[in-house]
């Protein structure tokens, strides 16, 4: 509890305001808002992307059959070497739409367009039992939950039945690695498999 100050011809002052005051004087201004209104900033763009979810449903899905058309490509320069140039590009392309995490197990196109890493408990089977009435998440009261706005962006999708779909548990070894071209990989062994003809055991 911060001690309270009775001020000489004024309301009370506070010893937080005190602190304030007797602190050292700088020409320093640390971008003229608070930490949690920095971060709000964010979820503008966030709450875009879940409005707009079936339009980036759409690109997506144009974008994912092109990375596979490049994968001869890939493979001939080798993933491990387009790593780092892809995931420079990911990682600031899906910060800026998603609040990325880089959590390198991509599911958007699960949750509507809402990344279930900016929750704070990082739950990727929905919302926890402490979601507020007005929607917002109950460890950070200014931000809307990710998973109420995850079923509202599913609702726009065309596949947006995949948000009942159970995830796996995040895999810290894959953080900070590019899904895009892992899901490529993926997709085109895959392809392969289904390409080669299955030999059955001889009689």
């Amino acid at each position: 509890m911060s001690e309270i100050t009775p001020a000489k011809d004024g309301p009370a002052v506070t010893q937080a305001t005190l602190v304030k005051k007797a602190a050292p004087k700088s020409d320093y201004k640390p971008a003229d808002v608070s930490p949690q209104r920095r971060v709000q900033r964010s979820f503008a763009v966030r709450l875009w992307s879940v409005r707009h979810s079936r339009l980036l449903e759409w690109f997506y899905a144009r974008f994912a059959d092109t990375f596979l058309l490049l994968h001869p490509l890939w493979k001939g320069i080798g993933y491990g070497r387009v790593e780092a140039p892809v995931k420079f590009v990911e990682k600031r392309v899906k910060g800026f739409m998603f609040d990325c995490r880089m959590c390198g197990q991509c599911i958007l196109s699960s949750t509507g367009m809402s990344c279930p890493m900016n929750c704070p408990k990082q739950l990727r089977n929905g919302p926890c039992g402490g979601v507020r009435a007005n929607g917002n998440c109950e460890v950070e009261p200014d931000m809307p939950c990710v998973w109420v706005k995850a079923w509202e962006g599913s609702k726009n999708m065309v596949n947006g039945d995949k948000i009942l779909a159970v995830q796996k548990p995040v895999d810290q070894s894959l953080r900070e690695t590019s899904a895009w071209l892992r899901v490529t990989a993926q997709a085109a062994a895959a392809r392969e498999a289904a390409a080669t003809p299955k030999t059955g055991a001889s009689a």
